[in-house]
């Protein structure tokens, strides 16, 4: 079994490739397992001899901000940024009132995404809901081989047209992926614009707007913005024109349905509380039942424990994200990820071509 500090060791070194001198900003929340992961990674980047400098704030749901202090922290620009949160890192108000924009014109409501994403002038690590356990089993593994996989996979991915996935519990859905990219999630963030989460494992894609039809039964787990869920009674979601438009269930399926709507009642606070305007509340607030992520795990110690984290990693599962996509344009202010177990994909290819890349939950890649 491995020590904190030594899986730690093995992020820093073959994820992040963390330097000398370089600028490292680590945030938590204190009295959590999730502080314990994060100083272990502050004593090892320290050793490494970077410079270090480590936030603690409440943890933070879907649902509020980060503190005021970390967002000027991030504003500073680290070279390197950890969030190792027992939720989420928190969002952004001032940009979500004052969008950000990058050279190609895209927009950001979060400066953490706009310096990764819309600058690439960090890397960055996040980890929502991380555990000891999980850490320890799933962050220290074969990095070579998954990252080969990943880059096999992105590569058919961007050159489909389409998307086929069927599954044993009921999911019929088919979407286009048209002029979008893959990307990955393969524990490769050594290179500013580099980002991802530990455990890392999975190629993920938006599909394209307005897009998918079908049906998406989930029945592994899902996130909620009061916490993650191992499905008992498969959620039944009906989808037409990109949206979710209805679902059935047990339980779970109200919870999803509730988390669906608080993603619309928060868009409508943020006029009166925020100063966004009510066309742009209302595109976040429509854009919280839109499909916005396909993704295929591929973390091979990883297995269905009701933590999203690592649950969405899982070989062989798929999952699809009701809300926000990572295009960034389609924003919202939720991101529920949700498992379909054994799956089937096909992608069609523009030239007619049909590809298995996996078969009844196993990959064929």
């Amino acid at each position: 079994m491995y020590t904190l500090a030594e899986v730690a060791q093995v992020a820093l070194t073959q994820c992040l490739d963390v330097k000398e001198s370089e600028r490292l900003l680590i945030i938590s929340n204190p009295e959590t397992e999730q502080e314990e992961i994060a100083k272990a990674f502050a004593k090892k980047a320290s050793a490494i001899g970077a410079k270090v400098r480590f936030l603690l704030q409440p943890v933070k749901s879907q649902h509020d901000f980060a503190d005021d202090e970390v967002i000027r922290a991030i504003e500073e620009s680290p070279d390197v940024l950890l969030s190792i949160s027992n939720e989420k890192l928190g969002k952004d108000k001032a940009r979500l009132a004052s969008p950000l924009f990058a050279p190609d014109g895209r927009s950001y409501d979060h400066i953490f995404n706009y310096l990764l994403h819309g600058l690439k002038a960090m890397r960055a690590v996040w980890a929502p809901g991380i555990t000891k356990d999980i850490f320890l089993r799933t962050v220290p593994i074969d990095y070579k081989t998954m990252r080969r996989t990943a880059a096999e996979l992105a590569s058919l991915l961007d050159r489909a047209s389409t998307v086929l996935v069927r599954s044993p519990g009921g999911t019929d859905i088919v979407f286009s992926i048209l002029e979008r990219k893959a990307m990955l999630d393969d524990g490769d963030f050594r290179y500013p614009g580099k980002g991802g989460n530990l455990p890392a494992g999975e190629v993920f894609i938006s599909p394209a707007l307005k897009s998918t039809e079908g049906t998406i039964v989930f029945d592994g787990s899902i996130a909620d913005i009061e916490g993650d869920i191992v499905i008992e009674e498969p959620i039944v979601c009906s989808v037409r024109g990109g949206y979710v438009i209805g679902i059935e269930g047990g339980n779970e399926a109200k919870r999803l349905d509730a988390a669906m709507m608080q993603g619309l009642s928060m868009a409508s606070s943020l006029v009166s509380e925020k100063g966004m305007s009510p066309e742009i509340a209302l595109a976040y607030g429509t854009n919280a039942r839109h499909l916005g992520e396909f993704g295929i795990g591929l973390n091979s110690a990883a297995h269905i424990s009701g933590n999203m984290l690592e649950d969405e990693k899982v070989m062989g599962t798929i999952h699809f994200a009701i809300g926000s996509n990572y295009d960034e344009d389609a924003p919202a202010l939720i991101h529920l990820d949700g498992l379909v177990r054994s799956p089937t994909v096909v992608l069609l290819m523009p030239t007619g071509e049909e590809i298995a890349i996996i078969e009844q939950g196993v990959l064929a890649v």
